[in-house]
């Protein structure tokens, strides 16, 4: 299934499931992010897991893993270039729809989030191996506007 229709039924399942979805990503974090093609000018959507910051709860981490591919996404060039976005968040209450910033996480910080996220989430330990010596996994802080 191209990633564009299996992202689709992610969100589906993300909204009829008040934030929660199955597979791969069963009691993950997610967040549908949604954010304007920065070439294209389109509307564009995508399922992402996060990591919630220990210390503020308007503030959320995603990853731009891409599952270890060899290029950044391109909803992280998109966020980067747009600098917010607006979100929907999974949350024990069901879903939460607001504005966030777009911030890059760098250096040490950016280090910390993403060892945490993948002593908690193997799979981003892989990422992390498969990217080895071709590009740094970006992290990007989403803070409520």
């Amino acid at each position: 299934m191209p990633l564009e229709g299996m992202n689709a039924k992610i969100v589906e399942e993300f909204r009829a499931n008040d934030g929660k979805v199955g597979g791969p990503f069963e009691g993950a974090p997610m967040v549908v992010v949604h954010h304007v093609g920065r070439k294209s000018g389109e509307s564009r959507t995508n399922p992402m897991m996060y990591r919630p910051d220990d210390d503020d709860p308007d503030t959320i981490y995603v990853f731009a893993s891409a599952a270890g591919a060899p290029k950044h996404p391109d909803w992280y060039h998109n966020l980067v270039a747009a600098g917010g976005a607006r979100i929907e968040r999974g949350t024990d209450a069901g879903i939460e729809t607001y504005d966030v910033a777009v911030k890059e996480v760098i250096g040490e910080m950016r280090d910390e989030i993403y060892a945490a996220q993948a002593a908690d989430y193997p799979g981003f330990a892989g990422y992390e191996e498969k990217t080895a010596g071709i590009r740094t996994i970006p992290v990007l802080a989403l803070e409520r506007a």
